[in-house]
């Protein structure tokens, strides 16, 4: 098939790991130089057995990870515990954000069989606790919240003793009702990153909105006062400290009670470039900042992402809050 259809939505037989179909829409880009890493970001390649085990059942299982599909630096250390971020409802994004490194394009129609497969690989893993996100899919009238319900169910009723967390798109363009659709499904962490300052958002997140976002992040609340929330961002993008200050101000009065934040890594040349590579000393201030804010739980790392050490940090939020509770 030749670029030209493949740039026009014909995605049966794409070829993902050819950047010019895997990313159409920063075909034109200019290339952006990829600066030499620190050594506080380099990671080992994985090989370990339990990352071959973890890999063997995912793929027995046809699942899609975002772990392998956004290029996460951890993935050979979370998968060599049997962890792994599942990405639902395919992995081709209708959206073309110039950070991230999914696929953009017209996406494949929804596996109504996803959610037992999911719920099957949850158990197979003996996973404590499970993220599952998925790729923005503006193309369906609920914004796929209803997909997002049946696999929370799926998971419940196959492994009733994990505990669940949901990295859910913004619904931007979804009929009303979606976010209502998932927290009545009721996961134990719904996260939804803001990703970066608001005055970045056009060039690094043209498809959202901040503000819908950061609305969206309270109406949980509204919804659900127990439900966690958790929202994460990147630095790195060219923002300053001012602005993620601001952001976090703005999360606490949303009363968001989880707030990641990491170094955003350039994906390849077409992607938005690393306007720096921020300190640990200054994610050690970050943090800092965070839980002088009000923050139930922080982490902020050069190497963090939405969900790594999900597990550990969903204990941790949880004793947080009760110790809070203790104290009132």
């Amino acid at each position: 098939m030749s670029i030209k259809r493949a740039l026009q939505g014909e995605n049966s037989v794409r070829d993902l790991s050819l950047p010019e179909q895997r990313h159409p829409e920063k075909a034109h880009r200019a290339d952006q130089a990829q600066p030499k890493k620190p050594d506080w970001i380099r990671v080992r390649a994985p090989n370990s057995e339990g990352y071959k085990q973890t890999r063997a059942i995912l793929k027995e299982k046809k699942l899609v990870t975002v772990c392998e599909e956004a290029g996460c630096p951890n993935v050979g250390e979370c998968w060599s515990q049997g962890h792994a971020t599942m990405m639902i409802m395919g992995e081709i994004c209708t959206r073309g954000c110039t950070f991230c490194n999914v696929a953009t394009g017209k996406p494949n129609a929804l596996d109504l069989f996803e959610p037992g497969r999911v719920a099957h690989a949850v158990s197979e893993l003996s996973l404590n606790h499970v993220v599952v996100t998925s790729v923005d899919r503006d193309d369906l009238t609920d914004g796929g919240a209803e997909h997002f319900a049946q696999t929370i169910r799926a998971i419940r009723h196959r492994s009733p003793g994990t505990t669940i967390e949901v990295l859910i798109p913004d619904f931007l363009k979804a009929a009303p009702g979606a976010l209502e659709t998932v927290v009545e499904a009721r996961p134990d962490v719904l996260n939804h990153n803001l990703e970066t300052v608001p005055g970045l958002y056009l060039e690094v997140r043209p498809g959202a909105r901040y503000f819908h976002s950061l609305r969206l992040l309270q109406k949980v609340k509204e919804l659900d006062p127990t439900m966690f929330t958790k929202s994460g961002i990147m630095v790195g993008l060219g923002e300053d400290r001012a602005g993620v200050l601001q952001v976090m101000d703005d999360m606490r009065a949303a009363d968001v009670d989880f707030l990641t934040i990491g170094q955003y890594l350039q994906p390849t040349p077409k992607h938005h470039r690393v306007d720096r590579f921020v300190t640990p000393d200054e994610f050690k201030a970050y943090e800092k900042a965070a839980y002088g804010k009000g923050f139930l739980m922080v982490s902020a790392t050069p190497l963090t992402r939405s969900s790594y050490h999900a597990g550990d940090d969903f204990a941790r939020l949880r004793e947080a809050r009760l110790q809070k509770l203790g104290r009132a």
